[in-house]
């Protein structure tokens, strides 16, 4: 069975993303590349909402294809670009990237479905719509939250209410960055 997996970079204070979708306060190490190159490798597929797979879509296959990349920058691109890619998308308007497949809506039926259709991984970058959908669900299994040593104040938040975890681990990286990885409490 599939396990549902957000990775998400945040800020101390719970924000993905400044009020503009800004992530300059981003603090990357090769030890977070290692973990992100480890995560995608051991994953059997994507599950993106459709804003998101439009954005890596416009990005990680260039990057693949790019030899002046850092060889780990391109390999974790290279592993994007081939892996299964399903985009949640009601409109159908999706980004033309190969490998993809569209999910018309998240219920109960279908999220179980899809986690009973492999034995990989399903991870969620990015896609706050999709994780609050699965969220409500209770059909997340595991988040892994990468916490950079800033602030900001404001922004687009992980959590929209209080929602209990359980710590299953911590590893602090090079950069001061965290990665935490919790189940359901």
């Amino acid at each position: 069975m599939r396990r549902i997996v957000v990775s998400m970079w945040t800020t101390l204070d719970g924000y993905v993303a400044g009020p503009q979708d800004q992530m300059d306060w981003l603090s990357p190490d090769d030890q977070m590349m290692q973990y992100e190159i480890s995560l995608v490798t051991d994953a059997e597929a994507l599950l993106l909402g459709r804003i998101t797979h439009g954005d890596f879509a416009g990005a990680w296959p260039a990057m693949a294809r790019d030899e002046s990349q850092p060889p780990e920058r391109r390999a974790y691109a290279q592993r994007v670009d081939d892996m299964p890619k399903l985009v949640v998308s009601r409109s159908g308007r999706t980004a033309d990237w190969g490998n993809t497949s569209r999910i018309e809506s998240l219920d109960a039926a279908t999220v179980t479905d899809l986690k009973n259709d492999g034995d990989g991984d399903l991870v969620i970058y990015g896609s706050l719509g999709v994780i609050d959908a699965l969220r409500e669900l209770d059909m997340i299994d595991e988040y892994h939250l990468l916490v950079h040593p800033t602030a900001i104040g404001e922004g687009k938040a992980l959590f929209g209410g209080p929602t209990r975890l359980r710590l299953r681990s911590a590893e602090t990286f090079p950069s001061g960055v965290v990665l935490m990885r919790f189940g359901r409490a």
